[in-house]
């Protein structure tokens, strides 16, 4: 039986690394490798690289997982960076913008989690909210740091007859660590998800031939003990085409 090829965009650690004589080190949650493997897929790194590499990144995957980490920079959606704006990476940004393209070009489905859902919306012409203290109607708290994410934190409302209904129901828990969000979405995705107070949680793509589906929370981290998020790593591997 074919494994579908799940390339995982890694993260990079290059500080206080003194385990590893201080060299920088590519990793991805262990949470994205468990749900690929769990849904038959098979899991592959691609570390940050120079953007004009992910044309041969992407043709050696059968589909994109990008995960979560920084925030996204600014300047790529033409805005000063905030006082509360967390620690950035344009390598690693610039890198994954260039997959979600060259993904869209060679017609692969995508799957984001968290800041990957944000940066897809940057990719596609959209804005986020720096940190959610912009966000005037910010009511429930997104960020549930410290608490550990064993089960839901928030309730989303999902929308009928998307890609997401079928495996979460028109309600639903989620965790929640982010203080960035959607703000302006791009007008290549549409929402279908949101939380009580009105953040997108979840988008899809507009166009019914790219296959994209993102989420603002962290299937990886609960999907052992719920088996609604391990359907999204199970619907992604297998019948996301």
């Amino acid at each position: 039986m074919k494994k579908n090829i799940i390339g995982i965009a890694a993260n990079q650690h290059y500080q206080n690394n003194q385990d590893f004589f201080d060299q920088q080190f590519t990793y991805s949650p262990q949470g994205f490798i468990d749900g690929v493997h769990k849904a038959g897929g098979l899991p592959i790194l691609l570390p940050i690289s120079n953007p004009e590499l992910a044309s041969n990144y992407i043709e050696s995957i059968d589909k994109l997982l990008l995960a979560g980490g920084q925030d996204v920079t600014p300047i790529l959606y033409n805005e000063e960076p905030h006082p509360k704006l967390g620690p950035t990476s344009i390598e690693r940004d610039s890198f994954e913008i260039a997959l979600i393209k060259e993904a869209i070009k060679q017609n692969k489905p995508i799957f984001t989690v968290c800041r990957g859902t944000q940066l897809l919306n940057v990719a596609l012409g959209g804005t986020l909210y720096q940190d959610l203290s912009q966000y005037p109607e910010w009511e429930v708290k997104h960020d549930m740091f410290p608490t550990v994410p064993d089960f839901g934190l928030h309730s989303i409302t999902v929308k009928p007859e998307s890609a997401l209904a079928p495996l979460f129901g028109e309600r639903a828990q989620v965790n929640s660590y982010h203080h960035q969000a959607i703000k302006d979405l791009s007008a290549s995705l549409i929402p279908i998800a949101w939380s009580l107070d009105g953040i997108i949680e979840a988008v899809e793509s507009r166009e019914k031939n790219t296959k994209i589906l993102g989420v603002q929370w962290h299937p990886e981290l609960t999907h052992k003990k719920d088996s609604k998020e391990q359907s999204l790593f199970d619907y992604f591997v297998q019948d996301f085409e």
